[in-house]
């Protein structure tokens, strides 16, 4: 079941919504029907990444919906940490799998149930260990809840229906779960752009008062903002190649960023607006 964005990226007070911790790790479903298998929302199979997972606390018959991270001294997500661990077959940093839903039960499937009813069993489903958690339900206001993890520095939070008539859909993105991201916003120069599969290159001023680049924004420019870059690149176009065209950094933008990562770069940004 796929996340929706809420509207405006706002979260809401709704006696028909609670609220869970966004955790900021990779998404995987876990299956211990007859033997472990973790697999990531693409459906690749990457138990064997994973073998402190294999002291598994969950009863055959369970399959189980949730978020594999990597937590930092703090006890907070560490995506990069996560990152760093699923690509490299050395990194042997712990991971914790935090279980959010589930979708079959003592070998039964409960996708029909509502979000409540599911909730009651994931509570049945295992004891917590050191590798297995439970990600807790906030039913107060979601508002108030927002603003907590947006001190903390987490991710966002999700909003879920707990009308009685909604149920699991699987490989759907629904309203039933929205998603409010705790957003990192900058204004960074466009210093080019990628020709094919057209993306923007984004760079700041560093301590020497040169320009450095710190990522590619791939999300967010409309048809509107690259006519409008399509205007003025001929001035500002100094050097191509193949695949780029790298532009003097004159032409400033508004972006939001999930964060920036340790060695500097933007993560996931998206494009807002032209600073003019």
């Amino acid at each position: 079941m796929l996340l929706q964005d809420a509207k405006d990226n706002r979260p809401y007070n709704s006696k028909h919504h609670v609220a869970e911790l966004k955790l900021d790790g990779f998404r995987c479903i876990l299956s211990n029907l007859d033997k472990l298998y973790v697999y990531t929302k693409d459906n690749q199979l990457v138990t064997h990444k994973f073998p402190e997972l294999f002291q598994c606390p969950i009863h055959e018959g369970t399959i189980l919906d949730g978020e594999l991270v990597i937590l930092d001294d703090q006890g907070k997500p560490d995506y990069e940490a996560m990152s760093a661990r699923f690509l490299n077959p050395t990194d042997l940093s712990p991971v914790v799998f935090f279980a959010f839903d589930i979708l079959k039960y003592k070998g039964i499937d409960v996708t029909e149930l509502p979000l409540l009813k599911r909730k009651e069993l994931l509570e049945q489903a295992f004891i917590e260990n050191d590798r297995y958690k439970r990600v807790k339900v906030y039913e107060g206001k979601a508002v108030d809840y927002f603003e907590k993890i947006r001190q903390d520095g987490l991710e966002g939070i999700i909003l879920k229906s707990k009308k009685e008539h909604f149920k699991y859909e699987s490989n759907k993105r629904s309203r039933q779960w929205q998603k409010v991201i705790n957003w990192t916003y900058a204004d960074v120069y466009i210093s080019g752009y990628r020709k094919n599969n057209f993306a923007l290159l984004a760079s700041i001023d560093s301590a020497n008062g040169l320009k450095i680049p710190v990522g590619v924004i791939e999300t967010g420019v409309t048809p509107q903002h690259q006519k409008a870059l399509d205007g003025v690149k001929h001035r500002l176009v100094y050097k191509e190649d193949n695949h780029f065209a790298y532009m003097e950094p004159r032409l400033m933008a508004k972006i939001k960023t999930k964060n920036w990562t340790r060695n500097g770069r933007l993560r996931s940004p998206v494009f807002m607006e032209f600073v003019m």
